[in-house]
């Protein structure tokens, strides 16, 4: 998730307000310590935010949720 997020060129703080999250969410997603649980269309506002495809977003899941397992 850091990778799109940082190619989006917003800072956690810029993505936390747009998605009206808590900024230590987008860290815990930066950190690859979770990952993002939401609703179909926040889905899309996330796709969106960090003007991503749904592939993208899928492949940074699956390197997160690879992440937490091996810790």
């Amino acid at each position: 998730m850091k990778e799109l997020r940082l190619r989006s060129g917003k800072r956690a703080e810029n993505i936390a307000v747009e998605l009206d999250i808590a900024i230590s969410t987008v860290r815990n997603w930066d950190q690859l310590k979770s990952v993002p649980r939401m609703t179909p269309t926040g889905f899309k506002r996330l796709m969106e935010v960090y003007g991503c495809s749904l592939d993208e977003l899928i492949e940074a899941e699956k390197i997160a949720r690879e992440a937490q397992k091996d810790h």
